[in-house]
């Protein structure tokens, strides 16, 4: 589990340090503190956002960076044939110890295994694209990985908010890297994970990659906080 640190805070967590926090460093904001309690929460604790994807899933599932497990484990429970994946040994050590039973210890990008009717991405799972540029191999691994008429449900955010001036228009480099390209760094119990690269995107932007890869892309629903849900089928 070589500098897997958030596998590690998962670990911890389910072992019983249940105050335990990752520090986070990102490129575009101060150093935060996550409490790893957010990745264990119930059904009852999660977001509309994600109660909504929860209810669109058919089929068998591909829960893709799925982390602790908690959408696979209510997914489960509901007698949902569901698959939790993540490349994170600890993350998956940790879904053991939940009960799940189907689990890949993979990253999505190389895996060849069977076809799934929805593949799931919540917590703004699309995250793992890294950058924008990188959007259309994902779609052509969605599909390799898509049995017929299946879809992709994900979530994500428009992170513009973090560069709007008093005045309402956006700070942005328009010759730069696209504004929701992040770095991100994990450090757990004073350990410094090595930095990652995690993608914000928002809704026209994914839907315009969508498209060109073949997909229709469908915003199913919206808060207030510019997190939205979006529901993906090839055309």
């Amino acid at each position: 589990m070589l500098n897997d640190i958030y596998g590690k805070g998962l670990l911890a967590y389910q072992n019983g340090k249940k105050k335990a926090v990752f520090r986070v460093e990102s490129d575009i904001a101060e150093t935060e503190e996550w409490h790893i309690s957010t990745f264990f929460r119930d059904y009852n604790q999660m977001p509309e956002t994600e109660k909504k994807a929860l209810s669109l899933v058919k089929g068998n599932v591909l829960d893709i960076g799925a982390g602790a497990g908690s959408h696979a484990l209510w997914l489960q429970q509901k007698g949902i044939d569901v698959t939790a994946m993540d490349i994170s040994l600890g993350a998956v050590e940790v879904m053991k110890k939940r009960g799940i039973r189907k689990i890949i210890h993979q990253d999505f990008f190389s895996y060849t295994g069977q076809q799934f009717n929805t593949l799931l991405l919540l917590m703004n799972g699309i995250g793992i694209t890294g950058k924008l540029e990188n959007l259309p191999t994902f779609f052509e691994q969605a599909k390799n990985l898509l049995a017929p008429g299946g879809k992709i449900i994900l979530d994500s955010s428009d992170i513009i908010y973090l560069f709007l001036e008093e005045d309402g228009s956006a700070m942005i480099d328009l010759n730069g890297p696209y504004y929701g390209e992040l770095e991100y760094t994990f450090e757990f119990n004073n350990e410094k994970g090595m930095p990652f690269h995690w993608l914000f995107i928002d809704f026209d932007t994914l839907s315009l990659y969508a498209g060109m890869a073949g997909f229709s892309c469908e915003k199913v629903y919206e808060d207030e906080h510019y997190l939205y849900l979006a529901e993906l089928k090839l055309k």
